[in-house]
């Protein structure tokens, strides 16, 4: 089977576009947007919309297999590529893409996607993120069609692994909802939550991370007061954006006494803090998280650590499970390209005995999302992200039920 042509339609994500740095460094919510002027490159303002581009590929038979090109909600920041705008990205799909693909046996998506991965622009620097994750989605979904298989099957096939017979650990996200947002997932039973969106010291952790317990034990007992069914026991999960490292000064001791604080609210339920530091620089972020992750462990601080600033690409991930830099690696989808390296990164995770968190991001599509669901089901992560959007319904919606329908069409053909 042969591709035939190659579309492009722009799109919309599912949340926004946010300057990272410009928050941290105090710009303040006004409504559902923020105040003053942005400081990363390529932003307009501190929130914009977010875009996607879909890329669709026409099959000699007719059909249409597709995957949408996105980048995260903080991009430009933590050594990521910068804004990725539609009309700034159709072109080159059409120029240096297109012409790639059309004409294409769709034997092989191992083959195919590393070498859209290994794509060079102009400068011979790698193509943006965003595009080589979405045109290797719209691979993988081509050659599935082709074979008349599921993408997971593709993906086992290729890889030598085994699809899950069973749900992946859902991760839920509030976004600045923290609240309300909690309660849903309560009632929809998420295996793991909040997120929390803890991105600012004085508003959201507090100058000695006060506000943050106050959180976590509110978490605990809501929990307690909302579980559907009493074997219920979510994980905790906080993404604070370096705010811990920026409270206590990246003060080791104090972090670490703060986290057994954290544990004792969170206890009986099992907590992790996601990004507690961000030193704006690999080397130093991986030696901080290692020193972070392995001083826990002696103090019998019963936490986890998440990586998530500066791990983002395969090489990074491998860099981060070598020296432990954490108990947990967020596999940030977009931030990766192609998505033949998110298989490889929970296949090193899991070969190294970290922690395999499929992440994303809010600002990513319902399509996006689906594709994901196949690369974890084939690859049995610890977790997978709710996503795209912040509200929690629609993100946990789009992954849970491509998750069931995985599981069903395989059960039928049992």
């Amino acid at each position: 089977m042969k591709i035939i042509d190659l579309i492009c339609a722009k799109g919309r994500t599912g949340f926004y576009f946010d300057d990272q740095r410009a928050i941290k460094q105090g710009a303040e919510h006004e409504g559902f947007t923020y105040l003053g002027k942005p400081v990363t490159a390529g932003f307009s303002s501190v929130r914009q919309a977010g875009e996607a581009v879909s890329v669709m590929l026409v099959l000699a038979d007719g059909q249409i297999a597709y995957g949408d090109c996105a980048a995260v909600q903080y991009s430009g920041a933590g050594g990521r590529d910068p804004l990725f705008l539609a009309k700034d990205f159709i072109p080159v799909i059409e120029t240096d893409i297109k012409p790639l693909l059309i004409g294409r046996e769709l034997n092989s998506f191992k083959s195919l996607a590393a070498e859209i991965d290994n794509l060079a622009d102009v400068s011979g620097e790698p193509i943006h993120t965003a595009l080589r994750y979405g045109v290797t989605q719209a691979v993988l979904d081509a050659v599935a069609k082709a074979k008349h298989r599921l993408m997971c099957e593709i993906i086992a096939e290729e890889y030598g692994t085994e699809v899950s017979d069973k749900e992946i650990p859902i991760f839920t996200q509030s976004g600045d909802d923290r609240y309300l947002n909690v309660d849903k997932m309560i009632i929809k039973g998420a295996q793991v939550l909040p997120h929390g969106l803890i991105n600012n010291v004085r508003e959201k952790l507090g100058e000695k991370g006060e506000l943050l317990l106050e959180y976590v034990e509110w978490l605990k007992n809501r929990v307690d007061q909302l579980r559907p069914s009493s074997d219920y026991k979510p994980v905790l999960h906080i993404d604070v954006y370096g705010t811990i490292g920026l409270a206590f000064n990246n003060n080791l001791a104090r972090m670490v006494e703060y986290f057994r604080q954290l544990e004792k609210a969170a206890a009986p339920l099992k907590l992790r803090i996601e990004g507690p530091v961000d030193v704006e620089d690999r080397e130093k972020q991986i030696q901080l998280l290692a020193t972070i992750t392995a001083r826990c462990k002696q103090e019998g601080v019963n936490i986890e650590i998440v990586a998530d600033e500066w791990c983002n690409t395969y090489e990074d991930i491998k860099l981060f499970a070598d020296k432990r830099a954490g108990d947990m690696l967020q596999i940030k989808t977009p931030d990766l390209g192609g998505i033949n390296n998110i298989i490889e990164s929970v296949l090193y995770c899991k070969e190294k005995g970290i922690g395999a968190y499929q992440g994303g991001t809010c600002n990513e599509t319902d399509r996006s999302a689906q594709v994901c669901v196949h690369i974890a089901m084939a690859t049995q992560p610890a977790q997978m992200l709710a996503k795209p959007g912040m509200g929690v319904d629609e993100g946990f919606m789009i992954v849970y039920n491509e998750m069931q329908r995985i599981l069903a069409v395989r059960r039928s053909r049992r």
